[in-house]
C-alpha cells in the first residue's frame, strides 16, 4: 500500500514537472511571438538597378529593427512575377505592403484583394495608378527632382546672359513608371522658355514625353537610342552642349555612346541616384551631377508609416495635394532631393557614410 502511494505521489509530481516545462515552452513561445510587432511584405521591382538594392536592403534593416517580420521580394523587371509575389505576401498574412511597383497600372487585381483581406498598401516612390487600396505614397518630390536637373543645366549653360544657342538632348524614363512623367515635367518647365526661344535647340527634335522616354529605364536602351542621334546630327562636328538624363541608368548610357561615338567637347549630363558608376563617371568628369535620395532617410520615413498603421494611427503625411492615382488624391510624404557634383560628392556621399571611398575607386 505504502509502496502504491510512494509511486502515484512520485508519478503527479513528474506530472506536475512536465505540465511547469510545458508551461515554460509555452511562456517563451508566446515571449518571441511577442517580439514580433507584425509582417510587412516589400515588393521590389528589380535587382538589376543599384538603387532598388540599396532601397530593399535598406527597408528590411529598419523593419527589422522596429520589431517586424518581413518579407522582401524582388520581381526582376517582371510584372506576373511581381503580382505573384504580392499574392503570396497576402496569403502568408502581412499586415502591411510597401510596393515599389514595376508598372503602377498593372496591380489592380491583386491590390484589390489586399483591400478586401483589410490589408494597408504604401507606394514606394512610384506610385500605383487606378487602385483605390492605395492607403499611402511615400517618396521623394520627384517635381522637384527634375527641377534641379533642369535648374543646373540652366545655371551651367549661364542661358539668362550667354548668347547661345546650346544644343540638348532629352532622355527620360520608362513611360510605365509615374515618376519619369514628373521628372521630365520638372526638368522642362525650367527648360521650355529657352527650347521655345531658339537659346536651346534640340536638333533631334524629340522632345515631347512619348519621344524621350527609355522603356525599363534601360541603359542599352538609352545608349542605343544615342548612338542614333549622334549618327544623325552630331557625327559632322556639330557641339552637343548638354544632355538631360532622369536618371543614372539612363545618363550610363548616354555617357557609354558619347565615348564611342563622340569626337566634340565634352556636354553637360545630368543624373539621379548616385549610383557607384555614375559618381566614378562625375570624378572623372563624363557626369556633371546626380540628383541624391538618401533611400535610408525613404526607408525611415516608410517605417515611421508602417508603424503608425500597426498601431491603428494615422501615419505622417506632408502632402495631401499633389498625387492623385486616379482614384482620388493618396496622402504622401515627400522627402527633398539634393544634387551631388565633384564639389560636394565627399560631403554628400562619404561623409554621410552611405559610401566607403574604396567604393568610388
Amino acid at each position: 500500500m505504502k509502496k502504491r502511494l510512494l509511486s502515484g505521489l512520485l508519478a503527479a509530481a513528474m506530472a506536475a514537472t512536465l505540465l511547469m516545462g510545458c508551461g515554460s515552452k509555452s511562456a517563451e513561445v508566446a515571449g518571441a511571438q511577442r517580439e514580433t510587432n507584425g509582417k510587412v511584405g516589400v515588393a521590389m521591382p528589380t535587382k538589376d538597378l543599384q538603387r532598388w538594392n540599396q532601397d530593399g536592403a535598406n527597408m528590411e534593416e529598419q523593419l527589422k529593427a522596429a520589431g517586424y517580420e518581413v518579407d522582401l521580394q524582388y520581381a526582376s523587371n517582371d510584372i506576373a512575377t511581381q503580382v505573384s509575389q504580392i499574392e503570396n505576401m497576402i496569403s502568408s498574412g502581412a499586415q502591411v505592403l510597401v510596393i515599389a511597383s514595376i508598372d503602377g497600372d498593372s496591380l489592380g487585381t491583386v491590390l484589390a484583394q489586399a483591400k478586401e483581406a483589410g490589408i494597408k498598401v504604401i507606394a514606394y516612390d512610384r506610385l500605383i495608378m487606378n487602385s483605390d487600396a492605395v492607403s499611402y505614397y511615400a517618396t521623394f518630390d520627384n517635381y522637384m527632382v527634375g527641377t534641379k536637373q533642369g535648374e543646373y543645366i540652366k545655371e551651367q549653360l549661364d542661358l539668362d546672359n550667354a548668347a547661345g544657342p546650346f544644343n540638348i538632348e532629352i532622355f527620360t524614363g520608362d513611360p510605365g513608371d509615374n515618376n519619369a512623367r514628373f521628372f521630365y515635367g520638372g526638368a522642362i518647365d525650367v527648360l521650355k522658355p529657352y527650347i521655345e526661344s531658339g537659346k536651346l535647340v534640340v536638333q533631334s527634335g524629340q522632345v515631347e514625353f512619348d519621344n524621350v522616354a527609355t522603356a525599363n529605364w534601360s541603359t542599352e536602351n538609352a545608349q542605343s537610342r544615342m548612338d542614333a542621334i549622334i549618327s544623325a546630327n552630331y557625327a559632322n562636328g556639330t557641339k552637343l552642349d548638354a544632355v538631360l538624363c532622369s536618371n543614372d541608368s539612363t545618363a550610363l548610357g548616354v555617357t557609354n555612346s558619347l565615348e564611342a561615338n563622340y569626337t566634340g567637347e565634352w556636354p553637360i549630363i545630368t543624373g539621379q541616384d548616385c549610383d557607384v558608376a555614375n559618381v566614378k563617371n562625375m570624378i572623372a568628369g563624363k557626369q556633371s551631377m546626380s540628383i541624391f535620395k538618401d533611400t535610408r532617410t525613404l526607408a525611415a520615413k516608410t517605417v515611421e508609416m508602417v508603424d503608425a498603421i500597426m498601431k491603428g494611427t494615422e501615419a505622417p503625411v506632408n502632402d495631401t495635394k499633389t498625387y492623385d492615382n486616379g482614384t482620388g488624391v493618396i496622402p504622401s510624404f515627400l522627402c527633398e532631393p539634393v544634387f551631388a557634383d565633384v564639389n560636394n560628392y565627399k560631403e554628400l556621399l562619404i561623409d554621410s557614410g552611405y559610401y566607403k571611398e574604396d567604393d568610388l575607386k
